[in-house]
């Protein structure tokens, strides 16, 4: 069988010449920075302390200095929280699988995590199912990860629903986490944002949605004409000479560039980095692209947070 790690590794060195694997590496490792430390207790000051390491609130309670000790952090973990519900056996922006892009974002994702030594999880599922595989470390896990998303997407599975993932992960995961969310076009709502806001208290949060193939085939395209879209979500379909009339795709258009942009306006208001990526060619460059707006978000929230 195949290994789909190796599949994914040789997308990397084909497309990525060794700088821009560099520049990957650096952005994932930026996104634990100021993290190395962990603080571990309160112990009185001794000459030769950081100034900088006196807790002074606690010195105030106290009547004499108080330093905070830390402990250091060798390892860290990562999570794939990766949407495994019917949604994703649909079709992307490119006309590939949706199910071959999560496993090539996730394998992007979880090789540059082994990269750097940390620990790699999986939480996957549907809107009836979750399945939680702990962080462990090694190729080999990751391997068994990346089939665990393969097999888990079929046309006949559940249908998605991302919030029971996001669900599961507030009740059931302890330590804090570096969450890498993979899933189908999200539709803002009162209770996403609400799961979302608190897991983004707990740990670090980025999230890749997978983009929606196109509507029908476009115009001058060999394919059959009787050819029907279909929604892999609701199961209906649209006949062809519908889904291929110019006003019908037109208002499709805009519908889903006003979904795009709601979901843009969604993701910042909550301080969660989002990317979007239709095709596997484009994977490298949308992780990219998610770890540097984390990064940029980060020191954003950082200079806010001195300037208060």
């Amino acid at each position: 069988m195949p290994s789909l790690l190796r599949r994914v590794k040789s997308k990397m060195f084909i497309f990525a010449h060794r700088r821009t694997l560099t520049l990957l590496d650096g952005e994932y490792g930026s996104v634990f920075k100021g993290r190395s430390l962990d603080f571990d207790e309160l112990r009185s000051y001794v000459p030769g302390d950081e100034v900088r390491d006196i807790d002074w609130k606690a010195t105030a309670r106290h009547g004499s200095p108080l330093v905070k000790r830390y402990v250091a952090v060798r390892r860290h973990s990562v999570l794939l929280l990766v949407d495994t519900g019917r949604n994703m056996a649909a079709h992307a922006a490119s006309g590939e699988a949706k199910k071959d892009i999560a496993v090539d974002a996730a394998g992007v994702l979880g090789y540059l995590a082994c990269r750097h030594g940390d620990d790699v999880g999986l939480l996957h599922g549907s809107a009836l199912t979750s399945r939680y595989l702990p962080p462990q470390s090694g190729e080999e896990h990751l391997e068994r990860l990346l089939r665990e998303v393969e097999a888990g997407i079929s046309l006949d599975g559940p249908a998605s629903a991302i919030t029971a993932q996001l669900d599961y992960a507030l009740r059931f995961l302890k330590g804090r986490l570096l969450i890498a969310v993979l899933a189908d076009e999200v539709r803002p709502d009162a209770h996403t944002e609400m799961l979302l806001r608190r897991l983004r208290a707990r740990h670090e949060v980025l999230w890749l949605t997978i983009l929606d193939a196109r509507m029908a085939r476009e115009p001058g395209n060999p394919a059959p004409t009787q050819e029907a879209s279909f929604d892999v979500g609701n199961g209906q379909r649209i006949p062809a000479p519908v889904a291929g009339n110019s006003v019908v795709r037109a208002a499709y258009a805009s519908a889903m560039r006003r979904r795009e942009e709601e979901r843009s306006v969604f993701f910042r208001r909550l301080g969660i980095a989002e990317q979007s990526v239709g095709a596997t060619g484009d994977v490298l460059t949308a992780v990219f692209a998610l770890l540097e707006k984390h990064r940029s978000g980060a020191k954003s929230a950082k200079g806010s947070n001195r300037a208060g």
